[in-house]
Order: structure tokens, then sequence, then C-alpha cells
């Protein structure tokens, strides 16, 4: 029997549409999954099979084939367990399907059959709404940031046996419900101010000038004179963020997982400070599944490079299109991503060596070689 259950899936900031089919049959038992699974997608079947048994259900010796569609696009990740799981149940007749084709599953799954927090869920839910898709069961742990999306109904689940139960009608999941206007009301307070720096006027009023039209600035200075304190202020002094920014923000940061599980939004503009041995992937983004790097997470607020000629020449290189494009784009073997990068770049850096050529409490020690 073959059962479609649909589900969703990234490719850069934006999730797409997969549909799960799962079809069950006598047969010499076996378990392929196919259309271009990665590892974690091929390792689905030993979680889902010990959370099925977990759950109280015996899983009989079938042949099961499960195919992941449009067969011809990479999957990634760990996001279909659950709609695999429900495929299952759905063709052993123990979830009524009847009602599964108005919802989306989206959810990794433990051992024991609780559902794990999954990074990415706030793409995945606007694509899915974007597709008119209306109801989406997912991780409990992600209600915060799927909540904020406007015309979907989300069902947070703890686990399996909760997904069943919901689809038979024995136990309704409870909607989750949210008002994104409220939360981004409700503004982080930042832990710093720029009113709280004393002196250095005309470095501040440089800086208010860089913040008002989003410019970028390099700050040089012996150690000591107040770089880093000014710089880490800037982003108090930026306007409020906007809805659809905090939304595009909130976006990356759950792509990276550095979005915290409780928080529905990110409503501060954001600050980054790499540390100078960063490497080129790491800052402007990739890896073998492309991934958001600093420059992105800095999206629509500040990234901050303390001691810029400590940096190795080809990281700062690789930023040098970002910085015009505002957007950065990562091409790998598997797929072509693009991330978007809008922030204020501001740099930090001392006159010399030593670091204290012009100051006047202390002697410059550095020849004029060094210069």
């Amino acid at each position: 029997m073959l059962i479609g259950i649909k589900s969703m899936s990234l490719s850069g900031i934006n999730g797409y549409l997969v549909d799960v089919q799962v079809d069950v049959s006598n047969g010499l038992p076996s378990w392929e999954i196919v259309g271009l699974p990665d590892t974690s997608v091929k390792e689905s079947k030993e979680r889902v099979r010990a959370a099925i048994k977990n759950s109280g259900h015996y899983l009989h010796s079938q042949k099961i084939v499960i195919n992941l569609a449009p067969a011809s696009t990479k999957k990634e990740g760990s996001f279909f367990d659950l709609p695999i799981a429900v495929g299952i149940l759905c063709d052993m007749e123990l979830i009524n399907s009847t009602s599964i084709d108005e919802y989306v599953f989206i959810g990794e799954l433990s051992l024991n059959g609780k559902l794990n927090k999954m990074n990415g869920i706030l793409p995945m839910c606007i694509e899915a709404l974007n597709l008119g898709m209306k109801k989406v069961i997912i991780p409990y742990e992600n209600r915060f940031e799927a909540g904020i999306v406007k015309g979907i109904d989300v069902y947070p689940a703890k686990n399996l046996s909760e997904v069943i139960w919901h689809l038979n009608g024995t136990q309704p999941l409870e909607q989750f419900i949210t008002n994104p206007e409220e939360i981004l009301v409700e503004n982080d307070l930042y832990k710093i101010d720029f009113s709280e720096v004393k002196g250095q006027e005309n470095v501040k009023r440089a800086l208010e000038i860089a913040a008002a039209g989003s410019h970028n600035c390099l700050l040089i200075g012996s150690p000591g004179s107040g770089k880093t304190m000014l710089s880490r202020r800037i982003s108090t002094i930026l306007p409020d963020l906007s809805f659809e920014e905090s939304l595009e923000i909130t976006k990356i940061h759950s792509i990276a997982g550095t979005l915290p599980t409780n928080k529905a939004l990110v409503t501060s503009r954001p600050f980054r400070s790499p540390h100078h041995t960063i490497s080129s992937a790491a800052l402007t983004g990739g890896g073998k599944i492309p991934k958001p790097g600093e420059i992105s997470l800095a999206h629509h607020g500040v990234l901050f490079l303390d001691e810029l000629p400590e940096f190795n020449r080809n990281v700062l290189e690789a930023m040098r299109t970002p910085l015009e494009d505002h957007v950065v784009t990562i091409s790998r073997t598997n797929s072509t991503v693009s991330y978007p990068c809008n922030f204020m770049l501001i740099a930090s850096m001392n006159p010399c060596p030593c670091g204290y050529y012009g100051t006047e409490d202390k002697e410059c020690t550095c020849s004029p070689r060094n210069d």
C-alpha cells in the first residue's frame, strides 16, 4: 500500500516541499530509502524503527521502500523521521489516513519516540504557507518560531504517540498561537549602551554618522583607547528592527541553530565579533552542507573585526563581493545556496605593531622598517 506524506527540507535560507512516499509490501524483509538521501537521512530507518517499537507498536518484517520526491534534489538532515514513521503507521492502519493530506510533518525522532528540536523550522513553515498548506506538526521545542507565521496552524508534539493520538482524534494536540507584533514591541534590552561612553567625543560623533548612514568604519588607536568598547555599543544606536528585518534575521539564526528555544523572533540587531584566526568558510559560510557564516549571522546588524591586520588576507578578500552585493553565494558539488549579508562593518587596529605610535603617555618602540 502506497502512502504519501508531505514534509519540508531546506535549500539555503528557503524551504521546499518534499513528498515522502512510503510503500510497505510483502516480500523479503528490507528497508530502502531512495531520492538522493544523505547519510543522516539513510540512518533514519534505525531511529524510526526504534521509535515505533518504543511507542508501543510492533513493526512487522516487511519490504519497505521510501521515496523522497523530487528525487533529483539532494536530501539532507533528519527532517523526515516523523513523516516516514507516520507513513509506515498509516500503512499498518494504526493511524487514520483520511486527514494526513492536510498536514505537513517535520521532526527528528529519538529512539524512545521523543521529537527533538530542529534547525530551520521557521523558513520551512513560511514555505509551507506559500504552497497553500494550512497545518503543520512540529517538535514541541520549535513552537515559538513556527508560531509567528500567520495563516498556518501549528501543532507542536512532544513525541510520536501524541502525533498518533492527534491524527486518530483520541487526544488532539493544542494549536500554538502567538502574536508577532507583541513580541516585536517587547524588544530585548541591551546590557550595554552607547550613552555609557564618557569622553571620546570626536569618535562618538564619527560613529553616530556611520550608524545613521550604515557606513563601514575603521577605528585606529592605541591599546586601551576604547575601540572595542565603542564598537560593541554601535548596535544600540541603530534603528529598531522592522518585522520583515526581524523575520529575515530569525530565519538565518534558525538555520544556523543559534536561535534560543524559548524565543520566537530576534528582536535586537545582531553583533558578531569573530576571532582573527577564523577561516574564510566560517566567515562567509560553507561546509559540506553549506551553512550561514558570520557575515550572514550579522545580517541587519554589526560585524566587528578586532585587530584587522591579524586576519588572514584570503579571509578579508572573501568579503569583497558580499560587502558590495549584500548576498553571499556558496557553491558546492551538490548545491549552490545564497544567504543575505547586509551588515555594517566595523574594524579596529593599532597604529603600529607595538600600538603606541603617536601617543603621549608611552613611546613607540617600533623601528621605521615596521612601516
